[in-house]
Formats: C-alpha cells, structure tokens, sequence
C-alpha cells in the first residue's frame, strides 16, 4: 500500500514515543498499534507491522539492560522458549479470525487493558514461586502478544513485580527480554503470511531504537511511575478515536 510522507513522518514520531514508554513500563503498542490502523493498515497488516517496529525498540532496551549488567539471557531459557512457542501459536490463532472481528475487538481490548492498567490492586510481592511464571503465566502473555499484543510488556511487568517479587529494574529488564521473544516469534510468523508493510515498520523501527535506549535510561534511573496514568489516557483516547473511525 501506499503511505504519503506526512503519514510516515507521523507514524515514525510515534515509533519514537512508543519505543520510549515501552522500555519505561510496556504500553507502547498501545500507541503504535492504533496509530498504524488509523493510517489506513487494516488489523492483520497493522498488527504484523507493529511487530516488525517493536522489535527493533525491544531489542535496543534489551541490549541496553544487559551491557549495564541488568540482564543475564541465558539465564531465562526457560521462559524464553515456552514464550517463544506460544507467541508463534498466538499468531496462527489470529489467521483464523475474520478481519472485521478483529477491527471491533480491538477497541474493547484497549478499554480493557486501561480498566487494569487504571484498577489494578497492589499485590503482594513474592505470592507464588517463580517457576510459576516460567511455564504457565510467561506463555499464556506470549500467546496474548501474539494474538493482539498492546500492554503485553506492562502485564509482564506487573506479574513479576505483584506476583512473584521483583524489584522493578529487574522486573523491566526481564520484560524487555520476554518481550522481545514474543516480538521475533511473531515477526518470523507474519513474515511468512507477507502481510507486513516494510516502509513503515523500518522507518518506525529505527525511531523505536532511539526512543528505547532513551527510555531504558530514564528507566535505570527513575523506574516507570508516571508511565502508569499515561498509557491509561492514550489506550482510552485511542479507542475511542478508532471507534469513531470505525
């Protein structure tokens, strides 16, 4: 398809934004995702794109954690592969779904996640064993992000943080890792249905780089609390602009 300049340019500061919230707390899908349908990709091509961009900003804030010492890869095998798996099956799952449904779920999905990002409880830290999120709710995630993805890094963040006890730079480090797992794997699935449109996901992607090692930085040194009301506004504010849209 073709995309003007202008819209580029648009969608390219986005990838910068995007990249920055997310390497703070996860979320930045939820500004990429309906930037990109809003400039006229219909789901599947938005959604395939989005992964392509977002890989670039999850490799850049995964790199950054582990040249600071933050972040060991080979350490979180086991929960890199189940992700891995379970993010490629999450994009098979969404060939199956008709185009239209996916254009009027994904507004409801956005107001979903901004009621938990909004309502969410403080959890107690350390509820369950870490062996808990490696195989059951490390996959289940995966499998989200391949399906839909937006606040897929948040909610990892979250689980490690209220659930199993991380402190919040580890917690951000490992999401970064996971995260970019679920990117790769399915980028290689949409790839292979040839729905991505490349334009845009590089020059987004390259955006996406610059905004992340930002925001990684500013994560190192301050953590992700004025991130939380943000994604808030932008997911209910983007929903209802594509249900307007729609």
């Amino acid at each position: 398809m073709e995309i003007d300049l202008w819209v580029l340019a648009l969608l390219t500061g986005v990838g910068f934004v995007a990249g920055f919230v997310d390497s703070l707390a996860g979320g930045g899908a939820l500004l990429a995702l309906p930037a990109l349908m809003l400039a006229g990709l219909d789901p599947v091509s938005a959604l395939a794109t989005n992964k392509l961009q977002g890989s670039f900003g999850t490799a850049s804030a995964t790199h950054t954690f582990w040249k600071k010492g933050l972040l060991r890869p080979l350490d979180h095998v086991t929960e890199i592969v189940p992700v891995f798996v379970a993010a490629a099956l999450g994009v098979l799952a969404v060939s199956y779904v008709p185009t239209q449904l996916l254009q009027e779920a994904m507004p409801v999905l956005l107001v979903l996640v901004a009621i938990y990002f909004a309502l969410s409880p403080k959890l107690s830290a350390g509820m369950f064993p870490i062996a808990v999120f490696s195989f059951c709710v490390a996959p289940m995630l995966g499998f989200y992000d391949g399906v839909f993805g937006p606040g897929t890094g948040s909610f990892f963040m979250l689980a490690l943080v209220g659930f199993f006890g991380l402190g919040i730079i580890e917690a951000t480090a490992r999401t970064k890792l996971l995260n970019f797992t679920s990117n790769i794997a399915a980028l290689l699935m949409f790839m292979l249905g040839g729905k991505i449109v490349w334009v845009v996901g590089l020059c987004m992607g390259v955006a996406q780089i610059a905004g992340a090692q930002l925001g990684a930085r500013v994560a190192i040194a301050n953590g992700a609390r004025v991130i939380r009301p943000l994604l808030v506004m932008v997911c209910v504010g983007m929903a209802v602009r594509l249900w307007w849209a729609g």
